[in-house]
């Protein structure tokens, strides 16, 4: 274990460097005697050192500090206090930083290459010395006074979770996923509350359980009757109002209670009774009043979504991904069979067959669909399900028109498999939707006022980036040019039937002649060319040294 030579203290009101005097080592960290140690700020302050503290400017720059260190970057005043405080060394004899966060611990050794960091996760040694720290460092800075601290955490603490609470009102799928886990707690409390409701009031009126089905007219009614023994064919019109004005059900009704073979039941009973009767029927009437919420704002989040497959369903997707988000994030595979984990892992472990469907399965689609159709639709809907949930997350306005589109897809595919009648294109579909959905969008008129002066901005930046393509284009032509006076000079070099007086005596025939040579006979004859070049440059090399000898002698 190295030794450590300087600590990095973050805190609310800013950050500090320690340098550390005296430490014990890994085995002697454990013992009891260390632990006291750090517990002691007579002790402690001895093993530390204060080198240097950088206060924060202000909340917003402490803010700003903490969203940086929980991403593990090394913000430029965090460099700074680095750099003033700590010394300079080699990068063969590096500085050990002790660092609370292992990811802020990387992103030091990026910047700093003669430093080496150690956290509380790989050194025992480095976890005793900052807890110490952070026992006793409001009274280890002396720039600091009581109560600032506890102060500054408290409104850091405030600040960096509403920074991390991300509120949308118009988006806001956390409701959807609350709604839809309550939705399904409801049914099953409904259940049984219907269930215990129909079983004791049997005892007193069995004949009932046959003439109605539904619970929660079963509950309404019985809360009406009460007692039994009462009910006379005066009641026949406030029956009738419970089974929806039906004069045949309510006379059942009344003709089975005064013939009915229960026992009969006294005040106490039946007030607990009626009492469990009005909790299920507010029960079931919460329910009702919680899935019209869910449908209403399943069309203002994901309607497409919504409207594709359907509001539960879609809502139990988003609930399942976690948020509207990662379900847009999920490919098509994944949302086919999410809700069917258990059976996809269980598959893999035994080699045996995946499932075909998890959620989506509770869609008519799934159902309507012929057995040797239901995989290959399950992973069409899967396949619309993903690219409508992506509409809805990148869309600015709620619209309907992709969701419907995809939906009427699902059909002419189901009756494509039942018939084979082919489906219509699905380019087509996408953009007959796109169309519609542009259409019902509320386009501001860019005549309103204010808009002039940035239709004349728009002006003024497309004739500049114009005259800035004209001028690269002028660039580009020119160097083609030069490029093709040298291709022509070489190619009357190789044919010899050019004349070579400037770049627009070429008309081409040399080049159609070149083309139909073969690769090793142009290659052969540039090679000569070249040489023969060469080969003139040198004499007139020569040439011009035995002038220059010349000219010397006649000097001399």
């Amino acid at each position: 274990m190295s030794k450590i030579d300087f600590l990095l203290h973050e805190s609310a009101v800013g950050y500090a460097i320690f340098k550390v005097n005296m430490q014990a080592d890994a085995i002697g960290n454990r013992l009891k005697e260390a632990e006291d140690t750090a517990e002691e700020l007579s002790l402690f302050g001895k093993m530390v050192e204060v080198v240097g503290f950088a206060p924060f400017q202000g909340a917003a720059h402490a803010l700003e500090n903490a969203n940086d260190l929980s991403e593990g970057i090394v913000s430029d005043y965090l460099r700074t206090v680095l750099e003033t405080n700590l010394p300079k060394a080699s990068s063969k004899h590096k500085l050990v930083l002790g660092v609370y966060d292992k990811n802020l611990a990387n992103g030091i050794k990026t910047a700093f290459d003669y430093v080496e960091c150690e956290t509380r996760e790989t050194s025992e040694i480095v976890a005793g010395l900052l807890r110490g720290l952070r026992l006793h460092a409001e009274k280890l800075l002396k720039q600091l006074q009581e109560g600032d601290l506890e102060r500054a955490q408290l409104g850091l603490g405030h600040a960096y979770s509403r920074a991390k609470v991300k509120f949308n009102v118009e988006k806001n799928d956390r409701h959807i996923t609350q709604a839809i886990a309550l939705l399904d707690q409801l049914d099953k409390a409904v259940n049984k509350f219907a269930m215990r409701v129909r079983e004791w009031y049997s005892w007193h009126f069995p004949e009932l359980l046959k003439i109605v089905s539904d619970n929660l007219t079963y509950s309404k009614l019985a809360l009406a009757i009460g007692d039994k023994n009462r009910l006379s064919d005066a009641d026949i019109h406030d029956v009738a109002a419970i089974v929806n004005d039906d004069s045949d059900i309510a006379g059942n009704i009344i003709h089975a209670a005064r013939n009915s073979m229960g026992r009969d039941i006294t005040n106490y009973d039946l007030e607990a009774f009626l009492s469990l009767a009005r909790r299920a029927i507010s029960l079931a009437e919460y329910r009702t009043d919680l899935h019209i919420y869910l449908i209403e704002k399943m069309n203002v989040v994901a309607p497409n979504l919504a409207a594709l497959i359907g509001e539960t369903i879609g809502a139990r997707l988003i609930s399942h991904a976690g948020s509207l988000t990662n379900l847009a994030k999920a490919p098509a595979s994944t949302v086919q069979i999410l809700g069917a984990e258990k059976a996809l892992f269980r598959a893999l472990k035994t080699k045996g067959n995946t499932p075909k469907y998890g959620l989506i399965y509770n869609s008519t689609f799934i159902g309507r669909a012929a057995v040797k159709d239901k995989g290959r639709i399950s992973r069409f809907l899967a396949n619309k399900a993903s690219l409508a949930s992506r509409v809805d997350h990148f869309a600015q306005e709620p619209s309907t028109a992709v969701g419907k589109a995809f939906r009427q897809q699902v059909e002419d595919r189901l009756e494509f498999y039942a018939s084979g009648k082919p489906p219509t294109k699905n380019e087509i579909v996408i953009k007959n939707a796109m169309e519609e959905t542009l259409a019902n969008m509320n386009v501001e008129d860019p005549t309103e006022a204010g808009a002039e002066d940035e239709i004349q901005a728009d002006g003024v930046t497309a004739q500049a980036t114009e005259q800035a393509l004209r001028k690269e284009k002028s660039k580009e032509d020119k160097k083609k040019e030069k490029k093709e006076k040298k291709m022509a000079k070489k190619m009357a070099k190789v044919n010899g039937d050019v004349e070579m007086t400037g770049a627009d005596d070429i008309n081409g025939d040399a080049e159609t002649v070149v083309k139909k040579e073969s690769k090793k006979e142009k290659k052969r004859k540039l090679a000569e060319v070249d040489a023969e070049v060469d080969g003139e440059a040198n004499g007139e090399k020569k040439k011009k040294k035995k002038k220059d000898k010349k000219d010397k002698k006649a000097a001399a």
